[in-house]
């Protein structure tokens, strides 16, 4: 059961503290307003409201009530971050609130001001020049603001990508785990530019990309080799960019930085001056950590955030962690923190990225109607130890990397360590994937009860939601999730129509045991894979005994629905619809049973209807609706209908019209004439998809309805 947090009624020893941009550390914190004479007013950092409150708890005999720190409108540039440890926990009668101050809007930034802009020439084109300030520290941001949008990192080309034309021919191919440092480029793709070496090739290969600095280009021979190799061997084909290299610092948005010089230049949009604007860098890879130690028993707990922006964050593998060394706890933290500059990507979900907001040791905390933006990571992590938290009426947007992580890749025995019970709605995902574009919108570890509903998720290059990380049938502790309620849509390509550059993704991704785990009332649409698998749902690698009921998936580039290869698993009463190569997809055949399909309508109008290994049928089908719009004989696999039912599958299913209100343009409601037709499929209401309306005063167990009874959506 999740913990509401709510101050209550007022009493004496209630507690107030307020924190303004233009306040005083040596004022009492004590009010909203600096009095008359100056002497004391609100104070200017979040870390001194912290340290006030600790030094409250301290004083011998104190028993503090609910305490309640309030943030002005305006822009904290931290230069660290706000670190919470056990000591600065509520509890469950006397909460601490963070919170925005009425009708303002503050935000924790972890970036800086880039000021001092001076008129120069680029390319032939009027730009702007600025020193980026030696605070920074981490010279190659990746990323930088202005008035609160993202710019573009000098790129080429300037629209879409280029394609990999293959590898060299002193390149070993003998395995795809190999990786590669040098690839072929067709034409004058690629030129030997003289400020070349400041660029990166980033590389979108199967399901990860690379980022992969250019040591030298070989324009005779059409090679270009690079300091690092790639996370997997390159494939003629891949989709690739070039960013960071001064000659294509050519149009209004883009800025390129020099690392020998420590300059940043910028072509500003026409008729602004970036000195009466709003220029931010990224100093920061976090602003806020939550530090409890859950293997000692210590936790940070009954915190409330409420109403706060968090932005301007960026990681990156050679970055110095800029502002943490003052924590202790980070040299021995995870291993991903740790820079490793030979790196160019991670295997999967850019899963070493951390969140800007991190936290272990979390229980019974909440993040509601916050925002995360204008990042260049993940937007929140709860790591080991986290417990029966939520991020509730949450907008994250403009990620570098994801939205949320919960849990970790390593699966911890004592309770107390583990990662569970959280609980993640009502929130808008949106914009991710922008510096690495393999991420996930919500990841899910070794972590299990956890919920996911009610969100609105769309605009990531890769995967929607992503739960579990134990390939294969070996133990797997991501069981008993909740996935339900959610419009995730736009997946593997972007909203504004931005084409993929991936492949093997879906809105819900799985992998492992998944007992007890239930896909339920989810709408999911407008996925697309580059070469495969643009999938709606997928259960990938030995996912084992997960239920997928009432969820509505169309338009896809793959297939509704897919199984690499797993045991047990339950696909009953979905809508699939409008597969453009495949509508239903199985790879590996085993000598247990697959999966179960029935009472499913598949409605499609091109492509096939069942792709994979169906060489032995080792699945259940029955009381399907299936229906192609068009012309065309229907094959299951190599099989006619006849073939399909001698084979002993869909004994009572229908080949029929399932009637359904304007499918084509997203309306599936059954209708009247859908009764005579359908086989077994009971309709359901997907009108209760997506975010809710906020309402702080609902509690956790009024959000978590119990799914509704069947009806009609009219």
């Amino acid at each position: 059961m999740f913990v509401v947090l709510a101050t209550g009624s007022a009493s004496a020893s209630e507690l107030s503290i307020y924190v303004s941009p233009s306040g005083n550390d040596a004022w009492s914190g004590t009010l909203a307003e600096p009095n008359a004479p100056k002497s004391d007013g609100p104070v200017a950092t979040p870390q001194k409201a912290r340290d006030l409150i600790r030094a409250l708890k301290s004083r011998p005999g104190e028993k503090p009530g609910p305490i309640h720190v309030y943030l002005r409108g305006g822009i904290y540039f931290l230069s660290q971050p706000l670190g919470l440890s056990s000591e600065d926990s509520g509890t469950q009668d006397a909460p601490l609130t963070w919170s925005a101050y009425k009708n303002e809007h503050p935000t924790l930034s972890g970036g800086e001001r880039i000021s001092g802009w001076a008129k120069t020439t680029v390319n032939g084109h009027e730009a702007w020049v600025a020193k980026i300030p030696e605070s920074n520290g981490s010279v190659l941001f990746r990323e930088l603001w202005l008035d609160g949008k993202r710019l573009t990192r000098a790129r080429w080309p300037k629209q879409g990508t280029l394609e990999v034309a293959g590898l060299s021919d002193k390149e070993k191919q003998d395995s795809w785990f190999h990786g590669s440092n040098q690839f072929r480029y067709s034409n004058d793709d690629i030129k030997a530019w003289s400020t070349a070496s400041d660029g990166e090739a980033i590389v979108a290969n199967r399901w990860a990309e690379s980022h992969l600095p250019i040591a030298s280009i070989d324009e005779k021979s059409h090679v270009v080799h690079f300091g690092k190799r790639s996370v997997f061997l390159l494939d003629a084909g891949d989709r690739y960019w070039i960013e960071n290299v001064r000659e294509h610092l050519t149009q209004p948005g883009e800025f390129y930085v020099d690392p020998r010089e420590k300059v940043v230049y910028l072509i500003a949009p026409a008729g602004l001056d970036p000195n009466q604007a709003q220029v931010i860098a990224p100093r920061l890879a976090q602003v806020l950590r939550l530090e409890g130690d859950p293997a000692a028993g210590k936790f940070v707990e009954y915190v409330t955030f409420r109403s706060i922006t968090f932005s301007h964050t960026e990681w990156y593998f050679d970055h110095a962690m800029i502002g943490q060394q003052a924590s202790a706890k980070l040299a021995a933290d995870l291993w991903r923190f740790k820079p490793d500059p030979t790196r160019s990507g991670f295997g999967q979900a850019a899963i070493g990225v951390p969140g800007a907001l991190w936290g272990t040791g979390v229980r019974s905390c909440m993040l509601e109607a916050c925002e995360v933006s204008h990042i260049g990571n993940y937007g929140i992590e709860l790591s080991q130890g986290c417990q029966k938290n939520r991020i509730s009426h949450c907008t994250l947007t403009d990620l570098g990397a994801g939205g949320v992580k919960i849990g970790e890749v390593a699966i911890r025995d004592p309770e107390n360590e583990q990662t569970f019970g959280n609980e993640i709605s009502d929130c808008k995902i949106t914009d991710g994937g922008n510096l690495f574009p393999s991420c996930v919108a919500v990841w899910i570890g070794q972590s299990h009860d956890n919920t996911i509903a009610h969100n609105d998720i769309h605009g990531f290059w890769y995967t929607g939601i992503s739960i579990g990380w134990t390939w294969g049938y070996a133990k797997s502790a991501a069981q008993r999730n909740i996935v339900e309620y959610n419009h995730i849509h736009h997946i593997g390509m972007k909203s504004d129509g931005r084409l993929p550059i991936l492949s093997d993704m879906a809105c819900v991704y799985t992998l492992g045991n998944q007992e007890g785990s239930v896909i339920r009332f989810n709408r999911f649409h407008d996925v697309a894979g580059l070469k495969y698998g643009g999938w709606g749902i997928y259960f990938d690698e030995g996912t084992t005994h997960i239920l997928a009921e009432n969820n509505l998936v169309y338009r896809t580039t793959h297939g509704g629905f897919h199984q690499h290869y797993g045991k047990e698993n339950t696909f009953r009463n979905n809508i699939i619809a409008y597969g453009r190569d495949v509508q239903i997809q199985r790879t590996r055949i085993e000598n247990h049973c697959s999966f179960t399909f029935r009472n499913n309508i598949v409605l499609w109008n091109q492509g096939t209807l069942l792709d994979g290994n169906w060489s032995k049928l080792n699945a259940v089908f029955d009381h399907n609706t299936y229906w192609r719009v068009g012309e065309g004989e229907i094959r299951f696999a190599n099989r006619t209908w006849q073939e399909w039912q001698k084979a002993g599958m869909d004994l009572n299913s229908k080949m029929a019209n399932p009637y359904l209100a304007n499918p084509i343009q997203g309306d599936f409601a059954v209708t009247p004439d859908s009764d005579a037709t359908l086989a077994g499929f009971k309709p359901f209401d997907f009108s209760k998809v997506g975010p809710r309306s906020a309402d702080p005063a609902v509690g956790s167990a009024e959000r978590s309805e119990v799914p509704p009874k069947a009806g009609r959506n009219r």
